[in-house]
């Protein structure tokens, strides 16, 4: 499942980042001359569909992996703006983050 979940949230942040290159060629397209709204109505839904796919990832995934409450809100923040999802993704697998092998913390044992 873990694995799943890594291989999923990469694939997700990269097809959101390039969701959103497409809206950007689709806005220029509607605010830019020949002025034509269709670039937004196809991809406008699809990045929309692709940033709610990597919101649930990262939930996903920072629970899998116990990320700390600040990494998994960056994370979270990443969505905004353009092409941040790469950013976070390349910072992540950097430090040991997205690795599948990665074992979680074990609990802390009941005082008692």
């Amino acid at each position: 499942m873990r694995r799943t979940a890594l291989t999923l949230f990469v694939v997700a942040a990269i097809a959101e980042a390039i969701s959103w290159l497409a809206l950007l060629a689709g806005m220029a397209a509607k605010y830019g001359p020949p002025q034509n709204e269709i670039g937004v109505q196809i991809f406008g839904p699809i990045h929309g569909g692709l940033f709610m796919v990597y919101v649930a990832l990262v939930l996903v995934v920072s629970r899998l992996n116990r990320w700390s409450w600040p990494a998994t809100l960056v994370a979270l923040a990443c969505a905004v703006p353009p092409f941040a999802t790469l950013v976070f993704e390349r910072w992540a697998q950097r430090r040991g983050m997205l690795r599948a092998g990665r074992e979680p913390e074990p609990a802390p044992a009941p005082a008692g």
